[in-house]
């Protein structure tokens, strides 16, 4: 190791951070991307009784478990703290107090080893995690599709880290819809790989749900809480009532399970190809926790492979939350650009980013 490990001669591995909702996630990662050692925990079963994160609930978890997540990926990488080129945290977006917490611990590390910080974006990270598997390569510039629980955006992405916003949800993101209709389908929590397993055993043209914002031309925002409204209907109807006395079939389940996914897979794709012709940009990036969606991915390769178009997604480890996707701030550290310690977080989305 050399004597100073930030020098751009031989730089030492950095730390990253990951608390933007409700996974506490630590990486140590080399210059050359290789992952050191990372580890995660998970909140699923502590936010399982509500069928969503409770914010207040999933800080106060992020604070109870950060420091021996970042002791233990420490020791089994075998480095120390001063030892570390800079520190890398998300910022932005997500979870208010989740963000702090991931912040403000990063910024004590700053102080105490005396290593520069670097903030990320969480969403930015997301679609790097398909530059993790092709490090032979640059899979820039891109489209990047990014689907998960909390955010549906498309970016025009000049390189690693200069992105221009396309278009996005107006209302519902691609999970949240996921887990709201398996919530009414009385599936477990969290409800997208649920409503997945379901949807392999349904047909999905047995409910002809809809649409939604397709018929613009140009457009390349999303909307899914119509589809949503779509399905409450179908299943009980405009009035109010109690899903737990809904009472279905495992094939009628499975059916709007397979319906509805098949509606999501639609607009997606419609979507993402809709800004490769638009960019004239060869190579769709996808990622974040619904890319893990194995009838979205067969989908979308299919379409585009089609189309003559290459398609990279994030490996399924790498698509919901966690640490590995900071490597993104090497490219940052590669171009001497540091955060001040007075940096702050920006829980929503910045659409101009």
């Amino acid at each position: 190791m050399s004597s100073d490990p930030s020098s751009a001669e031989n730089p030492g591995p950095l730390l990253a951070l990951e608390s933007s909702c409700d996974e506490t996630a630590v990486a140590v990662i080399a210059a050359d991307r290789t992952v050191r050692a990372a580890a995660l925990a998970s909140q699923t079963e502590l936010h399982a009784p509500f069928r969503g994160v409770v914010p207040e609930l999933a800080a106060r978890m992020h604070v109870e478990r950060f420091v021996p997540l970042i002791d233990k990926v420490m020791r089994q990488a075998g480095i120390r703290g001063p030892d570390l080129s800079a520190v890398a945290v998300t910022n932005t977006p997500g979870l208010a107090g989740s963000l702090l917490v991931g912040l403000t611990t990063a910024k004590a590390l700053c102080v105490a080893w005396q290593r520069p910080l670097i903030v990320i974006n969480h969403l930015h990270a997301h679609l790097y995690a398909c530059q993790m598997i092709h490090p032979e390569r640059s899979v820039f510039p891109a489209v990047g599709l990014v689907i998960s629980g909390g955010h549906c955006s498309l970016y025009r992405c000049h390189t690693a880290v200069e992105f221009e916003y396309l278009g996005g949800t107006i209302d519902d993101a691609v999970g949240e819809a996921y887990d709201k209709v398996a919530a009414m389908l009385g599936l477990p929590f969290p409800g997208g790989p649920a409503l997945a397993a379901a949807a392999a055993a349904g047909n999905p043209r047995a409910y002809s749900f809809p649409r939604s914002m397709i018929d613009e031309a140009s457009g390349l925002d999303f909307s899914f809480s119509g589809l949503k409204t779509a399905v409450r209907y179908t299943l009980v109807g405009p009035g109010e009532r109690d899903f737990s006395s809904l009472r279905l079939s495992p094939q009628q389940i499975a059916d709007v399970a397979a319906s509805f996914q098949q509606a999501v897979i639609d607009v997606v794709c419609l979507k993402a190809e809709r800004a490769l012709q638009q960019t004239s940009l060869p190579c769709l990036l996808c990622g974040g926790g619904v890319a893990a969606n194995s009838q979205l991915r067969q989908t979308l390769a299919e379409r585009l492979t089609a189309a003559g178009q290459e398609l990279i997604v994030a490996p399924p480890a790498l698509c919901t939350d966690n640490a590995v996707m900071g490597a993104l701030a090497w490219e940052y550290f590669e171009r001497g650009e540091f955060s001040r310690l007075d940096v702050d977080i920006l829980p929503g989305l910045q659409r101009g980013a």
